[in-house]
């Protein structure tokens, strides 16, 4: 062996080199499922950034309150549909139904038209129109909200003729009123450090529960558990209690942390709030079991985590606005956790829902629970079988 060969070694070779290869290919081949995230990902990322990501967001619901019926309110209705930036969907009756319908979520926009409105304006007063906002989602608002002065002009300006043609001339004949609500100065933080707390149960509570039942299968402990005499439904609620207090002490610390911080309101009922969390922190933590039950590797178990949390921060109205999305991605976002807790935290937070408020997001996530808990407690009496 000449020194050469001694200090570097034996040379490449290629036969040893396509053993190899052909090894981790083989080995590929087997971990499916690895395989399966690696291609689905990069396609998954595509599809919802070209497609579903829409920061304009257009059909956005409103109500009207009509306190007179003439020729011109009747013309800046049909200019608003027309804008396709409201979808008007009905009508209120007095400032009761108004906080209600904001606060629920039912409606973005609240259109005002005052009594004696035409009246007013034939005389050149320069009546007022009310525009409420949910202003909760600064980005989704903004558009519309802007560009409503202008639509109500351009649907005055044609009857602006004859004996009204002077108002043609000078300041807009029909004064617009913006009222921003619940988040009037369009701060970022309001919107999002409310909607931060439910990303980062998610990634934990689901990371964490997925995690814990795959350790066991590698370190051998679970055949220890699964001698024992514990139905699956002891199991999976024994495994995800200690992590309830966890994502109990993480909201605590986030929402001291998003006061302090960022002066992040409290204004609703805390019993709405404490259901919401709870029922929540269930459905992901559940949602770990399942995962649990399914991976073979705590790797396997981080990646199908990932896998689920891109599509909930992508899909749930938390980054971009939900209204702007198309049918399609609205229909995947209502099915996630994620979209009705960022909703009921947010109205509880933000616009001080109660209870009944947020039944709306309540009673999805319940369904939610019902599903996944059936899925994993199935898929882990397999694995007593």
């Amino acid at each position: 062996m000449t020194a050469e060969r001694r200090r570097f070694g034996p040379r490449f070779s290629v036969a040893r080199f396509g053993a190899i290869a052909m090894k981790e290919f083989v080995q590929m081949r087997r971990d499916r499922l690895t395989f399966a995230m690696m291609v689905g990902i990069p396609i998954m990322q595509l599809i919802l950034f070209g497609y579903a990501i829409n920061t304009d967001p257009r059909h956005l619901p409103t109500l009207v309150e009509l306190g007179d019926t003439g020729p011109a309110s009747r013309a800046i209705v049909q200019a608003m549909e027309t804008s396709r930036y409201f979808d008007i969907e009905g009508v209120v009756f007095g400032a009761a139904d108004i906080n209600t319908a904001l606060k629920t979520g039912e409606a973005m926009f609240v259109v005002t038209i005052p009594a004696n409105f035409e009246r007013d304006l034939a005389r050149g007063e320069r009546p007022q129109i009310l525009l409420d906002v949910d202003a909760t989602d600064p980005v989704a608002a903004s558009a519309a909200a802007s560009s409503f002065p202008r639509i109500v002009e351009s649907a005055v300006a044609p009857l602006l003729d004859g004996a009204l043609s002077d108002l043609a001339q000078g300041p807009p004949p029909v004064e617009v009123v913006l009222h921003r609500r619940y988040n009037a100065s369009g701060r970022s933080a309001l919107n999002i450090v409310p909607g931060l707390l439910g990303t980062i149960l998610t990634l934990t509570m689901v990371l964490m529960t997925a995690i814990a039942l795959t350790r066991e299968a590698e370190r051998g402990t679970l055949e220890s558990l699964l001698a024992t005499p514990a139905q699956p439904l002891e199991v999976m609620a024994g495994k995800i209690s200690p992590f309830v207090l966890v994502g109990v002490l993480q909201t605590a610390i986030m929402l001291g942390l998003a006061r302090t911080l960022f002066g992040v309101p409290f204004l609703g009922a805390p019993p709405a709030f404490l259901a919401l969390i709870t029922m929540f922190v269930v459905v992901n933590l559940s949602i770990g079991f399942l995962f649990s039950t399914l991976a073979k590797s705590q790797m396997q178990a981080m990646q199908m985590t990932f896998f689920f949390f891109l599509p909930s921060i992508l899909l749930s109205g938390f980054m971009f606005p939900f209204r702007g999305m198309p049918g399609w991605a609205q229909n995947l976002g209502e099915a996630l956790p994620l979209t009705h807790f960022v909703r009921g935290v947010r109205a509880v937070m933000l616009k001080g829902a109660g209870l009944g408020d947020t039944w709306a997001q309540i009673w999805p996530l319940a369904i939610i629970l019902a599903v996944v808990a059936t899925l994993a407690l199935s898929r882990y009496r397999r694995t007593l079988d």
